[in-house]
């Protein structure tokens, strides 16, 4: 049995289809998708901890389906910028995960992922499928997944 761990960059996901289809993304359709491939065997989605009503109903929603959610605090700086980057985060847990099953889907078009994604193939035998707004996501990423998943009207709400 294919063994697969999904990892999703939530900010990521949010933006690129709100902005490319003004439609949110569809995690239970993409659960059930990937678990007619095999056996999911740890979903960790990554985001920002905001504190509104709205994204702690999103949160319970996507532990529901049985992701396990791992969350940063907001950060405003003085300057107006903002911080909440789980890049590192991810690699991180990717790797570990790496080492155990056949398969990483990984949800996000950021070409910051690329590295990780050739490491991860070449160091642990891994398929590593990626799913991403195809026309935001880094061709870098697209072209070093062993399969790249473009979001389509399937995987929306």
């Amino acid at each position: 049995m294919n063994r697969i761990a999904i990892f999703v960059d939530v900010q990521n996901i949010y933006y690129t289809t709100q902005s490319v289809f003004k439609r949110q993304f569809n995690y239970r359709a993409l659960w059930n998708k990937i678990d007619s491939e095999g056996e999911i065997v740890s979903a960790t989605a990554y985001a920002i901890h905001r504190g509104d009503a709205k994204q702690l109903k999103f949160q319970n929603a996507l532990k529901h389906i049985g992701f396990t959610v791992r969350l940063k605090p907001y950060i405003q700086r003085s300057d107006g910028s903002a911080k909440g980057d789980w890049d590192v985060g991810i690699a991180i847990d990717v790797m570990d995960a790496a080492r155990s099953v056949d398969t990483i889907v990984l949800l996000s078009g950021d070409g910051d992922f690329d590295l990780l994604i050739e490491k991860i193939k070449r160091s642990y035998n891994v398929t590593a499928e990626v799913y991403g707004v195809k026309s935001l996501s880094a061709n870098s990423l697209i072209d070093s997944a062993s399969l790249f998943h473009s979001i389509d009207e399937s995987l929306l709400l």
